[in-house]
Formats: structure tokens, C-alpha cells, sequence
């Protein structure tokens, strides 16, 4: 295994930041490690980077445990944490060497990673000079550069635009080829391009953990798109079982979701019948992992 978690917890005063955490991860994996605000997720992060120390429970990186052999997971691990930090006075190609000495790699390895990272037409400037989607770059190759077995990237295209964002999601996606990837990220749909397995943690707790299209196969929140012939009354969905929220997209064309397994098209029909209206179209909308998260992290009354 190239991560394998024990029972961690770990407090912040009186706050349980993770609650009893245990999963594994084989090496070539590409994982996403999905929660909402205050989840955990960093915290567990830093953990699995030595950063910080669990108060309970194990955690072992490339056969390294992270308390007791905190050095051979640093150097078995490429790290880029959520908020990236650069000097940005140095030039890429200066901060890069300043890294390869740390870790003691050969020089000839800084124009490997400006290629594989794609920073090639940007090498040349200082880091300070650079959009945020090539400082993220700058961080993935720092990362990058020992050639560790596992990376861990906590919320890598925060803060990009659309195509910036694709950019690097590519860039995770070839070098995932040969390595473990273990990322966080709240982009939904950068989970469902790279990852085949996701994680999702909720109040400290592992809510779910399954492989992508397992995981879509067993959502119960389902999205119907609706069109009548005349104006609804919103009022009236309330008649409609296991609505749980409703959203006029446009004129006569609504949104309904329902919260069950079975197939809601049914009772929209029916609902229609009996209120004399007509439904010109009744579309299942795709399952995706967004609806997923919903679901496993909703708030329990």
C-alpha cells in the first residue's frame, strides 16, 4: 500500500478535527478526497506529510511511518499544499534549483519537471510575474522534482480560470500515470475527470469511500428536468413524494429533485394528470458526483 491511515484523530482543543480516520490507498491509484469546509481534509493531509501529528491512531506513506520516520516520508513524498508557497523574487528556474539542492537531486531533473509541468514558456520569468495557473505549476513541479512515489495535493486548482483549470488538471492526469495521487479539491468535476475512486469525509468521519462509478450507481438523489404547458404554482409541488427542492429554470421549465431510488418520472405525470396540466418533456438528468456529495454530507436534522 502506498498509504495506509489507522484510526487517526486529532483534536484542536475541545473540537475532534478527525474522528476515529482508517482507509488505505494502493500505489497507482488516483484518489479525491472530497468534504466540505472544516471537514478535515487538511488536517489529514498534513498529517500524511508529517506537518502536523495525529493525536490517536497510525499513519504509514511508502511503508514510512509518518511519526517515526517522518524524513523518509518527506522524501518519498511530493507535497503541494492548498495555499502554495513560492518566493516570489526568485526566478522558476532559481527557486527550482534552491529545491533540487534541498533534496539533494541532480540539476538535470529542474528542466525535466519545467517540461512535464508544461512551464516551459514561462521559465524564464520570476515566480511573481506569473498568473496563478503557472505559480500552481511552479508548485507541482517543486513537488515533483525528488520523482516521489506518491503525491498529495491539497486543493491544487483553487482560485484558476476555466482554461487554466484544464491545464493543470492534465498535467495531474499524465503524471498520475506512474505515481499515487492523493488529492483534495471541492471542484466536482475535477474529481470525475481524474480520479476512479473517492473518499469522502464529513464532521471528521469517512461518510464514504468506493470507486467512482460504484459510488454513482447508488445515489439516491435524483434531478428530473420538466417542462409544462401553462405557469405552475410552486406550491403545488408539495404534492409530489420525496421532493426535496424545486428550481424554475426558465418560463415553464423546472428542475424537481427527489430524494429516492426509484424512478420519480412516474409521479410527475401522475401530477400533472390529476392538476390538469400537461408535461411536454420529463428528463432524467445524469447522476453525477455533486449530487453524491449532497447526499453524504447533507446535515442531519
Amino acid at each position: 500500500m502506498s498509504i495506509e491511515v489507522h484510526a487517526i484523530s486529532k483534536y484542536y482543543g475541545t473540537q475532534k478535527a478527525l474522528d476515529s480516520v482508517s482507509f488505505s490507498v494502493k500505489k497507482g491509484e488516483i484518489v479525491g478526497f472530497l468534504g466540505p469546509n472544516g471537514a478535515g481534509k487538511s488536517t489529514l493531509m498534513k498529517i500524511l506529510t508529517t506537518f502536523l501529528s495525529a493525536d490517536e491512531g497510525k499513519a504509514v506513506v511508502n511503508e514510512h511511518d509518518v511519526t517515526t520516520d517522518a524524513l523518509k516520508v518527506q522524501r518519498s513524498v511530493g507535497y503541494l499544499p492548498e495555499h502554495n508557497p513560492l518566493y516570489l523574487d526568485l526566478y522558476v528556474r532559481e527557486y527550482l534549483a534552491f529545491n533540487a539542492d534541498v533534496y539533494k537531486v541532480s540539476t538535470s531533473r529542474i528542466e525535466e519537471v519545467i517540461t512535464l509541468t508544461g512551464l516551459t514558456p514561462e521559465a524564464h520569468k520570476k515566480i511573481g510575474q506569473l498568473s496563478k495557473g503557472y505559480r500552481q505549476r511552479v508548485g507541482l513541479a517543486t513537488a515533483l522534482l525528488h520523482n516521489p512515489e506518491v503525491l498529495i495535493l491539497d486543493e491544487p486548482t483553487t482560485g484558476l480560470d476555466p482554461n487554466q483549470l484544464v491545464e493543470i488538471r492534465n498535467v495531474i492526469r499524465n503524471v498520475g500515470k506512474d505515481k499515487t495521487v492523493f488529492l483534495s479539491t471541492h471542484i466536482m468535476q475535477e474529481v470525475e475527470a481524474i480520479c476512479d475512486r473517492v473518499i469522502i469525509i464529513n464532521q471528521g468521519k469517512i461518510v464514504t469511500d468506493k470507486k467512482l462509478d460504484k459510488l454513482v450507481e447508488e445515489v439516491t438523489v435524483q434531478l428530473v428536468e420538466v417542462e409544462f404547458d401553462q405557469a405552475v404554482n410552486a406550491d403545488l409541488f408539495a404534492q409530489l413524494k420525496g421532493l426535496t427542492q424545486t428550481k424554475n429554470v426558465k418560463d415553464n421549465l423546472w428542475e424537481l429533485t427527489f430524494q429516492t431510488e426509484e424512478d420519480p418520472r412516474a409521479r410527475i405525470f401522475d401530477f400533472a394528470t390529476a392538476n390538469g396540466l400537461r408535461a411536454l418533456q420529463i428528463v432524467a438528468k445524469a447522476k453525477n458526483l455533486e449530487q453524491i456529495f449532497r447526499e453524504k454530507t447533507a446535515k442531519k436534522n
